[in-house]
């Protein structure tokens, strides 16, 4: 996986007074998850901005108060109106103890079904794996050439060494549609 950087500071106050006071001084109040109990602190949304947005999934090297240690970001919460960052909670992480992260997926190759006339849909962004930090991929990269006109491909036949998917095995990733002028083109050969 990819590393970032990120600094913090722990904070004493809890509750929605403190946060939003947090909040008025251009800060993010954060909580790291982890084996030593949890820890409250903040980041300044300029050092958080590129961890949040952005489609890749980042192992995060966090020093809070000069004590490092490397997590993920377990979850975000935005404001519902304007979308603003509100809080965001860290997982610690250990080469012990699985986790649970999205990763992107990237699609490669130019599909035989799209040659045909077909059209290509990718049904997921993202998929949830399961793993040792260590032997996660940055990406999962799914090569579609040899899918055919109205063929499929479901989670369960996607495979990473060491990683486990936990999104439903039936779930559908990407298909490639048939559509009215491969339909026509396919009946006039008939």
């Amino acid at each position: 996986m990819k590393t970032f950087d990120l600094n913090g500071t722990a904070r004493e106050g809890f509750g929605k007074k403190a946060a939003k006071a947090v909040r008025a001084a251009g800060n993010i109040p954060c909580v790291l998850y982890g084996n030593g109990g949890n820890v409250a602190f903040t980041v300044t949304m300029s050092d958080i901005r590129k961890l949040i947005y952005t489609p890749n999934t980042y192992l995060v090297n966090l020093t809070i108060d000069g004590k490092a240690c490397k997590a993920v970001v377990k979850e975000l919460q935005f404001a519902p109106v304007s979308d603003a960052l509100l809080h965001v909670d860290f997982l610690e992480v250990t080469e012990d103890k699985p986790v649970v992260v999205e990763l992107p997926l990237k699609l490669t190759g130019l599909a035989e079904g799209v040659k045909a006339g077909g059209k290509l849909s990718q049904e997921m962004r993202k998929l949830k794996t399961k793993g040792i930090y260590t032997n996660i991929p940055d990406e999962i990269v799914l090569d579609v050439t040899a899918l055919g006109l109205g063929k499929r491909i479901l989670v369960s036949e996607i495979h990473v060494d060491n990683v486990e998917f936990v999104n439903p095995q039936g779930a559908m990733v990407v298909q490639v549609k048939a559509t009215r002028a491969a339909l026509a083109a396919a009946a006039a050969q008939a």
